[in-house]
């Protein structure tokens, strides 16, 4: 099988079985799906570990795909499907976490950690990049996701709107509100700093 082939042809290779199809569509679509979960994961090994479970849900699924949107577009929705479940996952576990660890004695709950010896400027990066995630964790979901794809993934609106099966004039207004939002967030933010 030609590499670069079509959506329309990597789906019909696939679903009649051919061995070579399934490799190419991850082959062509593994960087993208890689880029949205680790936008959303924040980290290498879990944004692979979301890919291989966003391909292993494709190879699943694929007969039942209907073509209501593009093989891209389905293949992506699958990504941030898989993501946002992971961030729903990890922020369970984050709380069941806090709560053990309330129950250690005060003396055990107040080690401290490793010491860093990172210079000051990288410490204030990471600040930075802590503030603005946990801005963008607060904003609703759709706003996330739809401010994420289009910013961090460079996606357009249509294509945003393909994923979240809505129109693209809700997507802008969906962006627009998230942009809103993290301004008035990291304004107060910074305002409180100096």
């Amino acid at each position: 099988m030609p590499s670069g082939m079509t959506d329309e042809e990597l789906l019909a290779g696939v679903q009649s079985g051919a061995p070579q199809a399934f490799r190419m569509l991850v082959e062509q679509h593994m960087r993208k799906v890689l880029n949205i979960c680790y936008r959303f994961a924040g980290d290498r090994m879990d944004a692979e570990d979301l890919a291989q479970e966003t391909f292993v849900e494709v190879h699943r699924s694929i007969r039942d795909f209907r073509g209501e949107c593009s093989l891209s577009t389905w293949v992506y929705r699958i990504a941030v499907s898989k993501s946002l479940d992971f961030l729903r996952r990890s922020r369970r576990q984050k709380r069941k976490a806090e709560t053990e660890l309330l129950r250690f004695d005060s003396d055990v709950a107040e080690m401290p950690g490793p010491s860093s010896e990172t210079p000051e400027a990288q410490l204030e990066q990471k600040e930075r990049v802590r503030i603005l995630q946990s801005a963008l964790d607060s904003l609703p979901k759709n706003q996330r996701v739809a401010f994420v794809l289009s910013k961090y993934d460079g996606m357009s609106y249509q294509e945003v709107a393909a994923l979240l099966k809505t129109t693209v004039p809700s997507v802008e207004s969906l962006i627009h509100r998230a942009k809103m939002s993290l301004q008035k967030k990291l304004h107060k933010y910074y305002r409180n700093c100096q």
